[in-house]
């Protein structure tokens, strides 16, 4: 049985990026994809409590999308062409928006979370992709951020996720 080590790295309270640089946890590019990684935990619940194979295909899909970006957001300008988001994650947010609410149009008034336990936990994550955009516009307003996708992709992705909700809601 292998045994887990500490590397105790962590305990000053810096992280390193996947380039090796060394950053303090509370800087806001481990704040961003750290909210990344909390949304993508949110997902998991909601692909746990769920039954529909339309929402778990889109729910995996979602967080592969969100360990992609991740990456992205812990690399330097050097490595980000590995690993990014692009135009056509941006697109394929937009056309499962379009084809859900083919079968569930969108209310016309404010949504009280809670119908079921998988429409709930997508509007939590929802809330929380809303949170990580906004710490992105501050890596971007800090001039850290220079790929629109980013913003973009966590824009639509939050947009998806309000819709999602709404179609778990009649069909968990």
């Amino acid at each position: 049985m292998e045994v887990f080590t500490f590397s105790k790295k962590g305990d000053g309270g810096e992280t390193s990026l996947l380039t090796g640089e060394r950053v303090s946890k509370a800087s806001l590019r481990p704040e961003t994809y750290g909210t990344l990684d909390e949304a993508s935990s949110v997902l998991g619940l909601a692909k746990a409590f769920c039954s529909n194979d339309t929402v778990r295909r889109m729910v995996h899909s979602i967080q592969e999308d969100l360990l992609l970006l991740g990456a992205q957001l812990a690399c330097n300008a050097q490595k980000r062409f590995q690993w990014r988001v692009e135009g056509h994650h941006v697109q394929r947010l937009e056309q499962w928006i379009e084809e859900l609410q083919r079968e569930v149009p969108l209310p016309r008034h404010f949504v009280l979370p809670g119908t079921n336990p998988v429409s709930a936990s997508l509007d939590v994550a929802r809330t929380v992709v809303r949170r990580a955009e906004r710490r992105a516009a501050g890596l971007k307003e800090g001039g850290m951020l220079e790929d629109p996708w980013v913003l973009a992709y966590l824009n639509r992705l939050a947009d998806l996720l309000f819709t999602l909700a709404r179609y778990a809601e009649k069909y968990p």
